[in-house]
């Protein structure tokens, strides 16, 4: 059974995913049907030909014998010898073979089953036909279809036809044997004709497909290998039909979209390479400039002008700033380039988390915000960059608490078979409807108008995305205008393992809103 069933799947994989096999299968299919259509409809009209033509002949010969009896009986007294000589006379045109039987009665005699030749029984004749000739006027003819019974013999089917002359009724019955036999040789002729034209077409069928299919098929292997960054893959052309201008349309496509990667990976190895040298060569004068700033910082109290002290004060804290963006552009660049690892190590998410809540403690409480904390009580191990996780972590909490409105937030941790998850929802503004899709974009922010209070550079999430990619994970938000956000991270517990599935849900418990982001899974 379970061979059967693997059986039918592997047909079933292959009707899948082969043009050709549906196509010779349903033109097996479709010329098996009107091929047996055409076959029932020749033998039918074969039978009836064969049996029109029977039934006429069958007519003639009764008619002839009907004469015979009328000519030689008449309506005279009953003689049994003269009876037997007409009987051995309609017999004797039969032939040798035996190609009918005959069947005379009196009707004048009752007790008398009359005259029959070979043996044949008497009830081989229908009695109603008998009854249709008794209720008939002269001279009328009648037949039906019937089995032939013989004393010593077996029985067999036959047409019986049967006619009157004065007081005598004639009987002629045709055996249809030799009739049946020819039906039964033409049937096995137009099967196996049948049967090899269904073949021939199914092979054309075959043929014709292979033409057009293979080259299709090529193109899609082109094509996956091109997906799969062989950029200099083409087809071969032959030819100059509709397939070979398919081909030269490919290799044309293929050809400009190699252009075009190469033109944009040259673009974007110049843009991540003026990123990371900017970044670079901005650090020396920045390091000059963060000397003085900070003797001025030191001295603010020591100006006699107040407002050279706030200067002071605002060039500390912009310098600040500055230099966090530097860190986060070179830390961009790295993930374009390809560059960034994974120093990965067994840690407890937990022990991260609190970590985390304890550096931005002091902020989440000047804004009138409460770390809620929902910690399950075993360990939750997973092999994590401890420098990437935190740095995720503390942009979503600072995210949460910049756009939280002074409400709780909600940090909970969970963990099953294969992965961790940490999630972090606030109460405050939330996600309208089209800036889920722009979340994670570098440098963009929900208000223009709102000013970065906690000093962000607008690329956290953009590198938390990148960073929980890197450990093969997702980074996912949730959304609803008015009802806050929640943001999820989701990592295997085995760093670079394939990740199936999370152990936190991605919208809160009690939301009733749909989700107006979900972003998004590694390597998307």
């Amino acid at each position: 059974m379970a061979r059967l069933r693997r059986l039918v799947g592997a047909v079933y994989l292959r009707w899948r995913r082969s043009i050709q096999v549906r196509v010779v299968t349903s033109t097996l299919c479709i010329s098996a049907i009107v091929v047996a259509i055409l076959g029932m409809f020749l033998t039918q009209q074969m039978s009836n030909a064969l049996l029109d033509g029977k039934i006429k002949a069958a007519r003639l010969q009764l008619d002839e014998g009907l004469s015979t009896v009328q000519r030689q009986l008449g309506n005279q007294p009953d003689n049994g010898s003269r009876l037997d000589n007409v009987m051995a006379g309609l017999k004797a045109r039969s032939g040798p073979s035996g190609l009918y039987e005959v069947y005379i009665r009196d009707t004048r005699d009752s007790s008398f089953d009359g005259y029959s030749t070979n043996e044949l029984r008497v009830e081989s004749i229908p009695q109603r036909l008998r009854d249709e000739l008794r209720r008939s006027p002269a001279d009328t003819t009648a037949y039906t279809f019937g089995k032939l019974s013989y004393v010593g013999r077996p029985s067999e089917r036959g047409l019986i036809v049967g006619g009157k002359a004065g007081q005598f009724e004639l009987y002629y019955l045709f055996p249809l044997t030799q009739d049946q036999r020819t039906l039964t040789v033409v049937s096995q002729a137009l099967v196996g004709v049948g049967v090899v034209l269904v073949l021939l077409l199914a092979a054309i069928a075959s043929l014709v497909t292979r033409q057009v299919v293979i080259p299709v098929r090529l193109a899609a292997q082109g094509a996956q290998r091109l997906a799969d960054g062989r950029l200099e893959e083409r087809m071969r052309v032959r030819g100059e039909d509709d397939l070979a201008a398919l081909a030269r349309s490919f290799n044309e496509m293929a050809a400009n979209l190699q252009d075009k990667i190469v033109e944009l990976e040259d673009l974007s190895q110049v843009q991540r390479q003026f990123v990371s040298d900017v970044s670079h060569e901005l650090r020396t004068p920045l390091t000059t400039i963060r000397i003085a700033a900070d003797m001025l910082y030191e001295n603010r109290d020591t100006f006699d002008d107040p407002m050279v002290g706030r200067s002071a004060e605002l060039l500390q804290s912009q310098l600040e700033r500055f230099e966090s963006l530097l860190a986060d552009l070179l830390e961009i660049s790295r993930h374009d380039a390809g560059a960034a690892t994974l120093d990965a190590e067994s840690l407890d998410m937990r022990d991260l988390v609190l970590r985390v809540v304890g550096d931005i403690q002091n902020l989440a409480e000047r804004k009138g915000s409460k770390v809620l904390l929902q910690l399950p009580g075993e360990p939750c191990m997973a092999e994590v960059d401890r420098r990437r996780v935190e740095r995720i972590l503390r942009n979503l909490l600072v995210n949460a608490v910049e756009h939280g409105e002074g409400e709780d937030i909600v940090v909970s941790v969970g963990a099953d078979r294969d992965a961790v998850a940490v999630a972090v929802r606030d109460h405050g503004v939330g996600l309208k409807p089209g800036e889920g899709q722009m979340v994670f974009d570098r440098f963009w922010r929900a208000d223009p108008a709102r000013a970065r209070t906690t000093g962000g550079t607008g690329l956290g999430l953009s590198i938390s995305r990148e960073d929980a990619q890197l450990h093969g994970g997702w980074l996912q938000a949730w959304g609803e205008p008015g009802a806050g956000s929640q943001f999820r991270l989701s990592l295997p517990r085995v760093a670079g393992a394939e990740l199936r599935g999370s152990p936190l849900p991605l919208v809160p418990p009690g939301a009733g809103g749909r989700p107006v982001f979900a972003e998004l899974e590694a390597g998307e």
